[in-house]
């Protein structure tokens, strides 16, 4: 299946159905991060309930510490 994440299409593999399945990856995981799926901001309770589909466009903004 192919979404967008941050401005860049990505192919993702059928085990990563849910917002929560895109964030375990590598890359995200452990980060906190604020969700944008299609415009809308999606709240991180449901992360799991959140069915990823062909198409759609994540902005994922995520925090980082310092001075």
């Amino acid at each position: 299946m192919n979404i967008t994440v941050n401005g860049k299409t990505q192919s993702v593999e059928e085990s990563c159905r849910t917002l929560a399945d895109l964030l375990a990856r590598p890359e995200w995981a452990g980060k906190l991060v604020i969700v944008e799926l299609n415009g809308e901001l999606a709240g991180r309770e449901m992360y799991g309930d959140i069915v990823l589909n062909e198409g759609d466009r994540v902005e994922l903004v995520h925090f980082v510490g310092g001075g």
